[in-house]
């Protein structure tokens, strides 16, 4: 198998052109921009389609025309032009179009700063846009799982018939490091009952969001909602490290997962007993495992680069069993080793953060 060192962006093409992916419209914004670089010089040379749009929400709404005609299509961007997308992502989702898309997470609120943030994860996870939707969420926390969970992403859209999203920070995005390439193995799904190409085949075909009756919508709202609770069910992604004796159990995703991780053994060799439940599936949440763990442990610690967001699902999943606590930085601030030692030392002592 063939090794490239790349950044973290560089790696999301790669895994996009290997799922088949053919198209891709979007705009650039730092730390995001190297995927439409990358996105420019791979798609045409590959026989497919690369348009920079004239704005993120016109670079949606291109997602929705091409996924329709059952094109494996994507967009990426970071914070303030993942807002932009919101309508369109509710109507992709309303529609039950499949298609990736990717935001670079950077700092906010309004224009912010590129440092890395997490603070889109409301946004990302409970719907930024109107109606009762939710995008699948995939959290890599390096340069190799951007790679890989974007051909995943591709595959449970196209499965669920529902958007997709990839959420890295912009560390995880910037960071240089090798990447196994992985063959080209999209899987076949037949869209013929539902896409639209412009030929006899599919005339019968009408793909829209609108449902103007309400007993209809209702209908389909349902619909969708039996779909999302099928994805609840079977898709839900994790990683354990020395959960199993953890008397402290911290909760984190993207780079600060790799943070935490790097603390785990040091804290153990002071004789702290911590582990590290790293979601890899923000939506759907991995909240099953979490309560399991709360019937062993004494604690939760969320870490998170913002104010506190994921912090809630936690709570939601320990159910009052134990206590959750939450320790963030945000603005572009990232916590050191160090820094989470001590925060684990203070909790397992009986010290308030």
């Amino acid at each position: 198998m063939a090794r490239q060192f790349m950044k973290g962006n560089d790696a999301i093409i790669v895994g996009a052109l290997a799922a088949g992916c053919r198209a891709y419209y979007g705009y650039p914004i730092t730390p995001a921009s190297e995927i439409a670089h990358a996105a420019a010089l791979h798609f045409p040379a590959l026989d497919g389609v690369f348009i920079q749009a004239e704005s993120e929400v016109s670079a949606i709404n291109m997602v929705y025309g091409s996924a329709g005609m059952g094109v494996r299509t994507m967009t990426a961007s970071s914070s303030p032009g993942f807002s932009l997308k919101q309508e369109g992502l509710s109507y992709c989702a309303g529609a039950e179009l499949p298609c990736v898309v990717v935001n670079i997470v950077r700092g906010g609120p309004g224009l912010g700063n590129i440092a890395p943030e997490q603070g889109d994860y409301f946004q990302i996870t409970k719907g930024g846009g109107h109606g009762n939707y939710r995008l699948i969420t995939l959290a890599p926390n390096g340069a190799q799982e951007m790679c890989d969970l974007t051909m995943k992403a591709f595959d449970l859209a196209d499965k669920y018939r529902n958007p997709a999203c990839i959420s890295a920070d912009g560390i995880t995005g910037q960071m240089m490091e090798v990447v196994d390439l992985p063959e080209a193995k999209p899987l076949e799904f037949d869209h013929s009952d539902w896409m639209v190409d412009g030929t006899a085949a599919t005339k019968k075909n009408l793909i829209s969001s609108i449902v103007l009756e309400p007993e209809d919508l209702e209908a389909h709202n349902l619909k969708l909602d039996a779909k999302y609770k099928e994805i609840m069910a079977n898709e839900v992604l994790f990683e354990e490290y020395k959960t199993d004796d953890a008397d402290l159990i911290v909760v984190a995703y993207g780079v600060v997962s790799r943070i935490v991780y790097s603390t785990i053994d040091e804290a153990r060799e002071k004789g702290m007993k911590v582990g590290l439940l790293r979601p890899i599936t923000l939506w759907p949440f991995p909240s099953k495992i979490i309560s399991q763990l709360a019937e062993k442990c004494q604690s939760f610690l969320a870490a998170e680069l913002s104010t506190g967001q994921m912090v809630e699902d936690v709570q939601l999943a320990v159910n009052g069993k134990v206590p959750v606590h939450f320790y963030g930085r945000c603005g572009g601030m990232v916590p050191g080793g160090k820094e989470l030692v001590d925060v684990y030392t203070k909790i397992l002592e009986g010290g308030q953060l």
